[in-house]
């Protein structure tokens, strides 16, 4: 049946990678497709997880309104994590809950913002310093301005007692007084009102521990993770009780795909942030707790044939953020048995290729990529072509297809 979770042809890659690739030849590569059935078990999978805590969408992690506008169509989905003012003032044209996930030193977009009483009542404001209060107040002083909501962003990383840093640094914030000190300036100051807490733990959501081939790393990764959620937990709840005292807080924000289950046993946090789960990136083939469906991939053609085992592709090179390494490169998936030359690696206009499959392409053959996250591959292409039960039923714009490029 169309939709239904038991129906999974992505479990025979072979024929899903190979299906996908006849339903978008048509289509002038780079042609990038996202599977309908995939993004429907994906949204429902990340619902089942969060077990009944909302879920915040992650705009960065998928860049097509389309995709953000359905989401936000089902149950248990509210809400956007932009990752730029200028985006959220975008999309708080359509979305009346939108949270700037980083501070912001866009001094245009600041003063459309304080310029649109509207706006101000639908965008949030990430900040973790007073001195972002101060550069906003430059812009438009507090007294020739609507209040402004703002959001808290305190550092989650484990401050591990023999392994030192551990997670993303984010925020000068990390202890309970350095939160409460900062909140209580907020809420003493005029032009602003404190909505909201933000704490984002990437060594969780964001690493994995099923990496193959790494069973040493993982069993550390594990451990680790554990104990910063257990250390988190506690500290992210005396910062949610202080603040508490001093604002009304409407949400508490934390969590991303990779961890789920573990923020939403955290009895502090409202909201969990999800994005990358949708499009499923290579990258989480390697999350020992879930395992969503490869949603997201590109069909690029073969342009050369500069040996008889190695076929050039045009396009395809765009590498993913994070510490460069192999996790970071795209996928072959389809045809099966080719790789990147380790020498080359994934190419910025050509990509050449590998393998025992290699020998049988052809210019002009197709072959299928998925990249390691999501926000390379759509900052990369107009439109994705949505692809339900081997057919393409529609076209959605990305940002980039709609003239928008943000970051």
């Amino acid at each position: 049946m169309r939709g239904s979770p038991d129906h999974q042809p992505w479990r025979d890659p072979a024929a899903y990678w190979a299906a996908r690739a006849r339903a978008v030849a048509h289509l002038a590569a780079p042609a990038a497709s996202l599977d309908a059935q995939a993004l429907r078990f994906n949204a429902q999978d990340l619902l089942r997880r969060a077990g009944g805590t909302p879920l915040r969408v992650a705009s960065k992690s998928l860049r097509v309104r389309g995709v953000v506008d359905a989401l936000l169509a089902l149950p248990g989905f509210s809400g956007i994590l932009a990752f730029t003012l200028a985006e959220a003032l975008w999309l708080a044209e359509r979305c009346d809950d939108v949270v700037v996930g980083y501070p912001s030193a866009d001094r245009a977009a600041i003063a459309h913002l304080v310029a649109d009483e509207g706006l101000a009542a639908r965008v949030t404001l990430m900040v973790d310093d007073e001195s972002q209060l101060d550069l906003i107040d430059s812009v438009v002083p507090a007294d020739h301005r609507p209040d402004l909501r703002v959001c808290l962003d305190a550092d989650a990383s484990w401050q591990a007692p023999v392994l030192g840093f551990i997670g993303t640094r984010r925020s000068p914030l990390h202890s309970e007084a350095d939160a409460v000190d900062l909140a209580r300036r907020i809420v003493s100051r005029p032009g602003f009102t404190l909505v909201g807490l933000m704490m984002y733990e990437g060594q969780v959501a964001g690493v994995g521990d099923a990496v193959p081939g790494a069973a040493g790393t993982n069993a550390l990764m594990r451990w680790v993770q554990q104990r910063s959620m257990k250390e988190l937990r506690r500290r992210r709840g005396a910062i949610v009780r202080r603040l508490r005292e001093l604002a009304d807080l409407e949400f508490v924000n934390g969590g991303g795909t990779g961890s789920v289950e573990a923020t939403a046993a955290d009895p502090s946090v409202t909201e969990i942030t999800v994005g990358s789960g949708m499009f499923a990136g290579h990258l989480f083939d390697s999350y020992r707790s879930f395992t969503p469906a490869p949603a997201a991939a590109v069909a690029l053609d073969v342009v050369r044939r500069p040996a008889p085992e190695t076929a050039t592709v045009l396009g395809g090179g765009w590498i993913a953020s994070g510490p460069p390494g192999s996790s970071r490169v795209p996928l072959v998936v389809w045809p099966e048995g080719l790789r990147l030359l380790p020498r080359e690696g994934a190419g910025e206009v050509q990509t050449p290729l590998s393998g025992r499959t290699a020998s049988g392409l052809a210019v002009g053959d197709r072959i299928m990529l998925r990249h390691a996250k999501s926000g390379e591959l759509s900052e990369r292409i107009n439109e994705y072509a949505v692809v339900d039960d081997g057919a393409v039923v529609a076209m959605l714009p990305t940002y980039r297809g709609e003239g928008r490029a943000f970051l």
